[in-house]
């Protein structure tokens, strides 16, 4: 596999050559800058290309360029904004990156609810709270009709915990959940985020569906015919928030995507983090017939609990058998090369990562500081090199 490294451009406390020395070859990034909407100009794109490719690496994926809320609720502005994001496409190919990451995750991104969670090895590390993310709806947001969404015993521990917490607490419990994780495409105030929710009052699964497919339609032969290969990202976590609608959690709604849109190029980031995240995913499964859509890996663990809480363990422990799917995804690549596919090998990153020894105190970015990404890459390394050579000794 390709060996990636997510980099959020010149701003990021991570610089490029600190992570040619952690050996990764290639990056994953986008235009940060411009994450409204706009077309990403073809000369920013080749700037940022040769700027990591001074640094004696290769932009090799895309990550992400945004889809606007339009088109997720179908509104007013849907058709200009897809058209726009189809200029950009046709940039990104222009500069020669072939692979494309985007998700279709309505008015938050990825989620969690504490940044600084003591994990058992004394790093710390991204957790979800269901009773914790439930007091700030409930509760603090108090978003209109939120009751309906929870039992009435997570209802009750949720009061509880929020009396719990000081005004410092509660205020960092916003920030977390609603001011943007890195990536995101929004950085939300509670009345802006209550406006955007209401945006999708009514709507359900099948006409957020309905729309996702209406956008694929219209994006998908464009990628076929650039040569692009398109990797919708799984919604991180895999189910509803502030009651809306996800729609690219598990196994039946890529059947449903793939049917409606069948072309190779419409493709999945196999994020096993965000799959993760539901105890009924079978994610040695689920990759085995996603296969030959996989485009991009994201390669990262999370430790389930009872009550459905999560958070990110090291990267070969945790509730996912993560040396199964990479010998899946390593399985997949041979089959690509003798079937003679140009993309027989499948880009990969290790995805978050703990803070560790003196990274704790500085200056990061939630789950991409380097010692505990570094980490996680050689850990994937070693499993990809042990793998790799039984297959050898066995052929």
């Amino acid at each position: 596999m390709k060996e990636g490294w997510r980099w959020y451009g010149p701003d990021d406390p991570v610089p490029l050559a600190h992570i040619r020395q952690a050996g990764a070859t290639d990056i994953v990034t986008a235009l940060h800058g411009i994450y409204d909407g706009r077309v990403w100009p073809l000369e920013d794109i080749r700037a940022r290309q040769a700027e990591v490719s001074a640094a004696g690496l290769v932009w090799s994926v895309v990550e992400s360029i945004p889809v606007p809320q339009s088109i997720k609720t179908g509104g007013a502005g849907a058709a200009e904004a897809t058209g726009r994001f189809i200029d950009s496409m046709r940039n990104v190919a222009e500069a020669g990156i072939e692979v494309i990451c985007y998700n279709f995750m309505p008015v938050v991104d990825w989620t969690r609810t504490d940044l600084r969670y003591r994990a058992p090895n004394g790093g710390l590390a991204l957790r979800f709270d269901p009773v914790a993310f439930a007091a700030y709806d409930l509760f603090v947001l108090k978003r209109p009709g939120a009751e309906s969404d929870y039992s009435a015993e997570v209802a009750a521990a949720a009061e509880k915990a929020l009396a719990g917490m000081s005004e410092t607490e509660v205020g960092t419990l916003e920030h977390t959940i609603i001011s943007g994780l890195p990536g995101a495409e929004g950085h939300h105030t509670r009345s802006g985020i209550a406006a955007l929710i209401a945006d999708y009052d009514g709507m359900t699964d099948a006409d957020l569906r309905a729309n996702l497919i209406a956008f694929q339609s219209k994006v998908v032969p464009v990628a076929e015919e650039l040569g692009l290969r398109l990797g919708i990202h799984p919604d991180d976590p895999p189910f509803s928030l502030f009651g809306l609608p996800r729609v690219v959690s598990q196994m039946s709604d890529y059947e449903a995507l793939f049917a409606a849109t069948p072309s190779l190029a419409n493709g999945v980031t196999f994020c096993t983090g965000s799959l993760g995240g539901r105890a009924d995913n079978d994610l040695p499964a689920m990759l085995d017939a996603l296969a030959p859509r996989v485009h991009f890996a994201h390669l990262r663990n999370v430790l389930l609990e009872p009550d459905g809480s999560f958070f990110e363990a090291d990267h070969l422990d945790g509730s996912t058998d993560m040396v199964a799917i990479v010998d899946g995804l390593l399985r997949e690549e041979r089959r690509r090369k003798a079937e003679g596919r140009k993309d027989a090998e499948i880009p990969m990153r290790p995805d978050h990562g703990h803070l560790l020894l003196d990274d704790i105190e500085k200056e990061t970015l939630p789950g991409y500081s380097a010692i505990g990404r570094l980490k996680g890459l050689a850990e994937l390394r070693g499993v990809m090199r042990a793998l790799n050579r039984m297959e050898e000794q066995v052929g």
